[in-house]
């Protein structure tokens, strides 16, 4: 095979519309099919149930061995990269997530550079997650958030680069070659959409901090939100945040969607009312796609080098939230000027080929 050779070791579809990992992934997989004869390398799982008892089992026993859930999850799997290695060597491996970083022992021998992708740092989104909750479940994210620190602390300096998603981000780390690659979309036309009356949030529903978001917004603002019909929840796993929802309340679960940029340009205002989190916002970065008016908490827009007041509004009480969106209701010019400095800002700085230029693979 002529020219240059990448493994690219993914956990997850990488494609977009699989959620924000998967689209993180595409965009990185699309890059190196432009300079390497790639050979993408994923994992086949066994079947686990959902189930609550299941899920309690599984976290259990993870916490009595101090493994977070997803290093668990995605642990053991040596023997189904063994055909991509046997005999082979490539001139970079990339492992996608840092729940796969521990195969960097078995592709080191086959890479002459390991290349990590954090779409987050693990043991920042479990803190910040537990701060956004209460009782056992605070304990046991605390509890997986020092394990993390942990196994970051072994296993980062393994890797000859790491990419994160904002300078936030890389500030956080200790390691001598960090490369922000920053979250990212396809170049998308603004859609020509008719604003509806309602308010909108999206993302992967079963998503931890999603559902912290929705409990928040759910018990605390939308109650007191007087000039919106409907609230517009878009994404896929609905059921994760349906028990949280009263009936009657003016709030829509849209499920799957085929453009979610699409949808999100019905809307009004885009709200993303995350209290915990890592590396950077799809949501926020679908809603400027849009040309949409975005609310948000500090956290929630955090790295993206967005300006208060002119990409956005930022709102980190549930009283705020209040006024920001009600202003924005009631000022058309103001939510059209907020979506139009957004969507520039997304062209300048968020689209694939703007996100490419910070490659040096």
């Amino acid at each position: 095979m002529d020219g240059p050779s990448a493994l690219f070791l993914s956990p997850e579809e990488p494609v977009a519309g699989a959620g924000g990992g998967g689209l993180r992934s595409a965009s990185l997989l699309e890059y190196l099919r432009q300079h390497y004869h790639v050979q993408l390398a994923r994992f086949v799982l066994p079947h686990h149930s959902k189930s609550l008892p299941a899920r309690v089992w599984r976290n259990g026993w993870r916490l009595l061995r101090n493994v977070p859930p997803l290093i668990d999850r995605f642990a053991g799997f040596e023997a189904q990269l063994t055909p991509l290695l046997r005999g082979r060597t490539y001139d970079l491996g990339v492992i996608e997530h840092f729940w796969c970083a521990p195969y960097a022992r078995a592709l080191r021998p086959h890479c002459r550079r390991l290349v990590l992708d954090l779409h987050n740092i693990e043991s920042r989104l479990a803190r910040t997650h537990a701060e956004a909750t209460s009782g056992l479940e605070r304990i046991a994210l605390n509890r997986f958030a020092r394990a993390f620190e942990r196994w970051e602390a072994e296993w980062l300096p393994q890797f000859d680069q790491l990419l994160v998603a904002s300078g936030d981000d890389a500030r956080r780390l200790r390691h001598p070659n960090i490369c922000v690659y920053p979250n990212a979309l396809p170049v998308i036309d603004s859609p020509q959409a008719q604003e509806e009356d309602c308010i909108a949030f999206s993302g992967n529903l079963e998503y931890h901090p999603n559902i912290e978001a929705v409990r928040w917004f759910a018990r605390e603002i939308w109650p007191r939100i007087r000039t919106a019909r409907e609230w517009r929840l878009i994404g896929r796993n609905e059921h994760a945040v349906r028990p949280l929802l009263r009936a009657g309340s003016g709030i829509t679960l849209t499920g799957p969607v085929k453009d979610a940029v699409a949808e999100l340009a019905r809307a009004k205002v885009c709200v993303v009312p995350l209290r915990s989190g890592s590396g950077t916002r799809f949501k926020i970065l679908e809603a400027w796609a849009a040309s949409r008016a975005v609310v948000s908490t500090s956290l929630g827009a955090e790295g993206l080098g967005a300006r208060p007041g002119e990409h956005l509004l930022i709102a980190d009480t549930a009283e705020e939230f209040v006024l920001a969106i009600e202003a924005l209701l009631a000022d058309p010019a103001r939510r059209r000027s907020l979506g139009e400095a957004g969507r520039r800002l997304y062209l300048d700085r968020f689209t694939w080929p703007a996100a490419w230029r910070n490659l040096r693979l």
